[in-house]
């Protein structure tokens, strides 16, 4: 009995998920001691199926969606021979084992699917190898199954599409198999597939070549290492980097000898840090903050240049929490994926470089040649409310270069894209992100901080007794603070023409944003729609200056204080009518206006200075009745009965 149900060449695409044999040894060792303590424990997730080998038409059906679903997801494993007993603490693995029969209906599963024209589709390159592993008590079947590349999906089974949803396979909307043919109609033109003037099969790197073919071989050998380029013509084809007799930006990119010569800017990062120096050009220090340094290369080694250059310039701190290990100020893991997926994504039309760009302590900018496709953009630029927001959307602007990128683990589907850059910044890890779109170009900045800094922090303290009071009289959660935190946050970066991430299913924490909106902490803005729910905050905690109100209280002579006296007005009005402590000391008012005035990245001696020069606008109100001081505190309350003591 072979091992293997098709040819020798199998799939170099889907092994990124399961490249290594550590995941399905750590799951067949789970499971041989489940087996063997008679034990039930969830082991099946969105990309693992664990079932008995189908004795019949029906179920062999069942069998057939869920590859169909991970086809048309993320690809999975399914292991057959075992099935599940019993329930409650009764429920049990027990092994049926492997059965000979079944395996002429594997050798076929690859042709069980068509388009969306009803045309077979022969999808054996999609399957590598299976393998019988022995298990207590019997062998079992372990069958990959890689995702399609991007360009390829959807297929469909019996007329229906299925996606894998956790453990389940659910019919894929007619919607979402709209938006994928104009993907597809989009990624028939792709900028990568077109071929390079000038080059010709001798202008690659054999070398390069076979060490894709190395990586292409982990952990199962598919392909045969190339002798010469000759020989490697039809392999070269089949992967596009040789198309009509022509090479390709695809082949140029990867297995170019000289890659700047024959792609110009497409083949360029460009490294900047963009603080100006303080110092001399004889100071040391003054050399590092404006390093610059062009890198040219093939485009994986720009991926790893691109990164180091971060890493170098970037600041590092020390974390207690991890023994005094060094900790950079930006996950290591964002970085790398961030740079990677500029590459993946950018338009290798247009003759361009990447430019990275760092102003430490503040942001990384990765500026990249492009632009979003029209449909990913909600805007609302005369609203009331400015909307500037983006959809997330994993699908591969260069869906050829991503199954090469998929091979070297430098690009995954649901790697760090838009919807796990919103998570991290939900968890906390840094500030917001957010992009600027120019001409031809797309830069995303990456903030440093946090999201739930200090300023929002404060801001959540003066707001605290309006906060409570929507939440029935409980104080706001971490999620709920850090929620609140990325809608305003969003909302002021849209007023700077900063486009933001929309929050999506995948990235929302849907309970708790339907707690804050049944409480009236957040509400639809006018654009939301049903597809794409768009949350603005609670405008009271938008609200700032509170001029109106203030010259109905202070009438005329409120317009001929200056500016920092309104503001700090401004702060004592909201403390007291929104804040559970209803007053504000001299010190709050200034960490408010501090933060506000986006002075928070001075130091602690400029901080000083704008304390007392506050504390001295304070005493200025109070002598004349703007202002009283609250009964034994340091705090102030607005004068309410201004107007009457000061009629003449």
């Amino acid at each position: 009995m072979s091992a293997g149900f098709h040819g020798s060449r199998g799939s170099d695409r889907g092994k990124r998920v399961f490249r290594g044999m550590k995941f399905i040894d750590q799951i067949l060792n789970e499971l041989s001691q489940l087996i063997q303590q008679g034990r039930f424990a969830s082991l099946e997730t969105d990309a693992l199926e664990i079932k008995p080998v189908p004795a019949d038409g029906g179920e062999w059906t069942e069998r057939h969606k869920t590859i169909n679903a991970f086809l048309n997801t993320r690809g999975g494993i399914m292991v057959l021979g075992v099935r599940e007993e019993g329930t409650g603490p009764a429920r049990r693995y027990v092994i049926t084992g492997w059965k000979d029969h079944a395996e002429p209906k594997l050798k076929e599963v690859s042709k069980q699917f068509t388009d969306d024209n009803g045309v077979a589709q022969d999808l054996s390159d999609c399957f590598p190898p299976m393998q019988l592993r022995d298990l207590p008590g019997g062998r079992v079947a372990v069958v990959y199954i890689d995702e399609l590349a991007a360009d390829r999906k959807f297929v469909f089974y019996r007329n229906t599409a299925y996606k894998r949803i956790l453990t389940g396979d659910h019919k894929i909307t007619p919607a979402e198999l709209e938006a994928q043919e104009e993907f597809k109609r989009e990624a028939s033109h792709a900028r990568e597939l077109q071929p390079v003037a000038g080059l010709t099969l001798a202008d690659l790197d054999l070398d390069k070549l076979n060490q894709f073919i190395y990586q292409l071989n982990q952990p199962v050998p598919v392909e045969s290492i190339k002798p010469d380029l000759e020989q490697a013509r039809p392999f070269l084809e089949r992967k596009y980097f040789l198309k009509n007799g022509a090479i390709t930006v695809l082949g140029a990119l990867v297995c170019a000898q000289h890659p700047g010569d024959c792609l110009g800017f497409r083949s360029h990062v460009h490294g900047y840090v963009d603080m100006p120096s303080q110092t001399s050009d004889a100071d040391p220090a003054s050399q590092v903050v404006r390093d610059k340094q062009d890198f040219v290369d093939n485009i994986l080694q720009l991926m790893e240049s691109g990164l180091g250059y971060l890493l170098r310039n970037i600041q590092v701190g020390v974390s207690a929490r991890e023994g005094g290990t060094s900790q950079p100020q930006y996950p290591v893991a964002l970085l790398r994926e961030t740079v990677n997926n500029a590459l993946a994504h950018r338009d290798y039309s247009i003759d361009r470089q990447v430019i990275l760009s760092i102003e430490p302590g503040r942001h990384i900018a990765i500026q990249n040649p492009g632009a979003f496709r029209p449909q990913l953009l909600i805007e609302a630029a005369d609203d009331a409310i400015p909307l500037y927001r983006i959809l997330p959307e994993a699908k591969p602007r260069n869906p050829k270069l991503a199954d090469v990128l998929r091979v070297y683990r430098k690009w995954e589907g649901r790697g760090i894209g838009m919807a796990t850059l919103v998570n991290m910044c939900l968890q906390n890890q840094m500030d917001l992100p957010f992009y600027r779109i120019r001409s031809e170009e797309v830069g995303l900045h990456l903030c440093a901080g946090r999201l739930l800094d200090e300023r929002m922090e404060r801001l959540f303290v003066s707001f605290d007794r309006h906060i409570e009071d929507r939440l029935l009289g409980n104080a706001p959660t971490e999620e709920q603070k850090l929620l609140l935190s990325y809608l305003i946050k969003s909302e002021w970066a849209n007023q700077e023409l900063g486009y933001t991430i929309l929050l999506t299913p995948d990235n929302n924490h849907f309970g708790a944003l339907r707690s804050m909106e049944s409480a009236g902490l957040i509400q639809k803005h006018a654009k939301s729609t049903a597809t794409h729910p768009v949350y603005v905050a609670d405008r009271v905690l938008m609200s700032r200056g509170y001029l109106t109100e203030l010259r109905q209280m202070f009438g005329a002579g409120f317009d001929a204080l200056d500016a920092i006296a309104k503001q700090v007005l401004g702060v004592v009005y909201r403390f007291n009518n929104y804040s559970k402590t209803q007053w504000v000391s001299a010190k709050q008012a200034s960490f408010s206006l501090w933060y506000e005035g986006n002075g928070a990245s001075g130091n602690i001696e400029q901080f000083d200075a704008f304390y007392r020069r506050v504390r001295y606008v304070f005493n200025k109100l109070q002598k004349n009745g703007y202002v009283r001081k609250q009964d034994g505190s340091r705090g102030y309350r607005l004068a309410t009965d201004y107007l009457t003591s000061h009629l003449l």
